[in-house]
Parts: structure tokens; sequence; C-alpha cells
């Protein structure tokens, strides 16, 4: 038991130092990444986000997030996260291959304006890359969260969001504080006034 503890105990400590470690550069990043959301959720326009296996599981996290709420209540946001439909997904790569199912289902859904959420801890996996390409060539605009190497999303994202880490579990929780800091500020900055405004109105 003694030796269990000290095991956990370093991990909640490599995880600690992880957070505490990321740099302006990653910070500006995200605010980057932010004012992009702000943007397309002002003009009315839909987010479309996507990973696979920890990161799919991240992009639902999100999408619940930001349709139900992160810690006010206030109207729904349009964030649809891809690969919830096994029917489809099992059907696309069963018949015609893994690496474009991602990028069938988003060409279906989206539309010029919206935006492709592209979540994955190496930045090369081969059907995220595909559904940037199909966002890009749909007229979508494209962010990508990823971790230190930037991968191959470098090239298809209009703002990149790098995790300082390598290995992925420390890529993972990064990513995990880093949406719920966007969350948590889109709320802030998309509802705050709504709320205040109509508590003036209801005094007067």
């Amino acid at each position: 038991m003694h030796n269990d503890t000290g095991y956990f105990k370093s991990v909640f400590a490599k995880a600690a130092a992880s957070l505490s470690g990321v740099g302006d550069s990653y910070l500006q990043s995200i605010v980057e990444g932010t004012a992009l959301l702000m943007e397309v959720f002002a003009s009315g326009r839909r987010v479309f986000v996507f990973g696979n296996g920890g990161s799919a599981a991240d992009a639902q996290h999100i999408a619940a997030e930001l349709v139900g709420r992160f810690s006010r209540d206030r109207r729904p946001l349009p964030v649809i996260a891809l690969s919830t439909n096994s029917a489809l997904l099992t059907a696309w790569s069963n018949d015609k291959g893994y690496e474009h199912a991602l990028a069938r289902e988003l060409s279906a859904l989206a539309a010029s304006g919206d935006l492709a959420w592209a979540i994955s801890t190496s930045g090369t996996s081969p059907n995220v890359i595909a559904a940037l390409a199909a966002a890009r060539q749909n007229g979508l605009r494209t962010l990508g969260l990823t971790g230190a190497s930037g991968g191959m999303m470098r090239q298809h994202c209009d703002v990149l969001i790098q995790a300082p880490a390598t290995e992925t579990p420390r890529i993972q929780e990064l990513h995990v504080v880093t949406y719920h800091a966007i969350c948590a500020v889109i709320e802030e900055r998309l509802f705050a006034s709504r709320v205040a405004g109509a508590a003036a109105t209801e005094a007067s």
C-alpha cells in the first residue's frame, strides 16, 4: 500500500508540474482559439468537434459543456461531436475505410462559415487530418488542439493550440483544463452582459 501511495503521488506531481509549466505562447494560442470560437458563435454558425479515442471523448465532453451548460444557465450553443453516430461510423469504415469517415460526416453536416475543431494528441491521425482538409475545402474555419509537436495539424489549422507535453496522459490532462477554461470564458463573454442587462431591467 505504501508503494502504491508513492506511485499515485508521483502521477499527481507530474500532472501538476505539467499544468504549472505552461508558458505565455500556449496561453496566447488559447486566447486566439477562444476568440475564433466566439466569432463563429456570434455569427450564428456551428462548431463540429472530433477526435479518436480519448480525444473523441473530449469532443463529446466539449459538446456537452457548450450545448448544455458549464457554470451558468443560458441558451445552448450549436456544437456537434462527430463520430457519435455509430451506425454511420462503422458502416462507412467497413465499406470505404476509417480514414475518411469523419470527413464524410463533416461534409454532410457542415457549411461554409462553420468551424471544425480537431483534437489529436499526436497531430498525425489520418482521419483527423482528412477531416481538417475536407473542412478547408468546404469553407470552414479550423481549430486544432494537440501536443507539443503539432504534427500535420500545423498545415491545416487557422489556430493551433499545442499543449507543451509529449506524453499522451500529460497532453490529455492539459487538454481538459484548456477546454474547461475556454468554455468558462465563452460563457462569461457571450452571456454575462445579457444576464446583467436582464437583471437591470427587472430591477427598474
